[in-house]
């Protein structure tokens, strides 16, 4: 705290200007974004996208200061989820909401003032006192327990280093002057992740992390109309010029709904984050992070929970299961970052601890039984087992992951790996023969040099051969951006 305050006396010793919110305020407007120049960008009225430098032009601190609240244990039901549907323009360059878009900024964080603006937002940082919950939403009973055997698991040959090159920058997937307009379309201004799965034959879904629809200033999710997650579904399958986006989950028109709630307070829940998804027949099946707090030591974070949420009506309404949860421990428990890869008759769950500094594990669960955590085996010393639970697996990837993908590669009958490795400050993908390795080497696919705050990497299902097509995230734009790259 003492820092964020430092830096805002020096921000007005050398001439910003400073504004204080109260927690909950308004930001104000964000700055606006470049004269357009016609026909540069996806569309005849929008400049090509561009990357933002380094240092922020409209720079936020959050002061934290402690509070304490009541948090009622079972927690109460949330409200009941609003959905709606709407018939949007084939061309994602038509305003279908001009009165709801047109006043709000798209997105850049240039600034339309000569002095800049330091924006300074009390945040709390909240002491629980439990207390009986009301009201809470129905639990469904726990399945029933089952007792996994011991089964042999040997290693496979460790494969050869993936040889990458030819890697691209193919589009803007989100934000302001994307291919997609999700600005103007869904109101989201500013996102990230954008994990993708084969959510029925000849669709994709996409997941992304917290999503920002006003007023958006990075780096990182600032601004308002804050939500948890988001969730678009595509049919494109021209992934050369990117990947366009058919709709969104909404709750009104051209607003993205959230999908998985969050208490939204911060050292208790201050969000709820998607980690992977796939599809088992109708069911989707989403894994997700439970987050505590994001305060903790630079990079960082420490969790609740990690779980597993379903839909059965096709990603419109999403139920967390409470009995499909890896509670945090100590905060060192595993598989709080995971993803879930179903391949033959089981479900590979690849996880991490929370942070960005772990190793991987694995465990499986047949198809038929995810959410029953006593059916899930881990991989421990060349055997699948239950014996232990998740603190017995082993690793199969030394750390330092994060923001784990995973996908079995029909084509080439290979199992490939991508995370943000922070030793190499890169994106790098590892492959296998077998879900428990040995994993070949990381080859990095793009690194800090060209996206100096990148991370995520999470690949399209739909990669064919050796062209791999992959999303990443930039902190300092806010926004996913669709990758390519040449995979020997």
């Amino acid at each position: 705290m003492s820092k964020q305050l430092v830096a805002a006396v020096a921000a007005v010793l050398i001439g910003a200007s400073v504004v204080v919110f109260s927690d909950g305020a308004d930001a104000g407007a964000a700055p606006n974004a470049p004269a357009p120049v016609a026909g540069t960008g996806p569309c005849s009225t929008e400049p090509a996208p561009t990357h933002e430098g380094l240092a922020p032009k409209t720079p936020e601190f959050s002061v934290p200061y402690p509070a304490i609240t009541v948090v009622p244990n079972p927690p109460p039901a949330p409200p009941a989820p609003v959905r709606t549907t709407q018939k949007l323009p084939d061309n994602p360059c038509s305003d279908p909401c001009p009165d709801l878009t047109d006043e709000q900024p798209s997105g850049g964080s240039g600034s339309s003032s000569v002095l800049p603006k330091l924006i300074i937002r009390p945040q709390p940082f909240y002491f629980g006192i439990p207390v009986p919950g009301q009201n809470p939403a129905p639990t469904p009973p726990k399945p029933q327990a089952v007792n996994p055997p011991i089964e042999p698991a040997p290693v496979s040959a460790k494969h050869a280093t993936p040889n990458v090159s030819n890697v691209t920058e193919v589009s803007k997937q989100t934000g302001a002057h994307s291919i997609n307009r999700t600005d103007k379309r869904w109101q989201v201004q500013g996102t990230d992740l954008g994990i993708m799965w084969e959510s029925a034959p000849g669709e994709i879904a996409t997941a992304f992390g917290d999503t920002i629809g006003k007023n958006l200033h990075p780096p990182g999710g600032m601004g308002d109309d804050w939500r948890s997650n988001v969730l678009a579904f595509s049919t494109d399958k021209n992934l050369a010029d990117g990947t366009t986006y058919d709709s969104m989950v909404q709750d009104s028109r051209c607003h993205a709904a959230e999908l998985l709630s969050s208490q939204k307070l911060d050292n208790i829940e201050i969000t709820t984050i998607p980690t992977s998804g796939f599809a088992i027949g109708k069911r989707q099946y989403m894994s997700y992070m439970s987050i505590r707090t994001w305060n903790s030591v630079p990079g960082t974070w420490f969790t609740n929970y990690g779980g597993i949420a379903y839909s059965d009506d096709h990603g419109q309404t999403w139920t967390k299961d409470p009995n499909a949860k890896w509670d945090n421990i100590f905060g060192l428990a595993n598989f709080q970052v995971t993803a879930m890869v179903p391949q033959g008759d089981y479900v590979y769950m690849f996880g991490t601890r929370n942070t960005r500094l772990g190793d991987i594990g694995l465990a499986r669960v047949p198809k038929d039984k995810v959410l029953n955590k006593t059916a899930y085996q881990y991989w421990a010393n060349g055997s699948w087992t239950a014996v232990g639970g998740e603190g017995s697996a082993s690793p199969i990837v030394p750390g330092t992951a994060a923001e784990l993908s995973v996908r079995y590669n029909a084509d080439r009958k290979v199992w490939q790996m991508s995370y943000l490795d922070t030793t190499k400050a890169a994106i790098v993908l590892r492959e296998s023969d077998s879900p428990q390795g040995v994993w070949s080497e990381g080859a990095p696919l793009v690194g800090v040099d060209k996206y100096p705050e990148l991370y995520g990497g999470f690949m399209h299902p739909w990669s064919t051969g050796d062209d791999l097509y992959f999303n990443i995230s930039t902190w300092s734009d806010y926004n996913v951006y669709q990758m390519h790259a040449k995979v020997n």
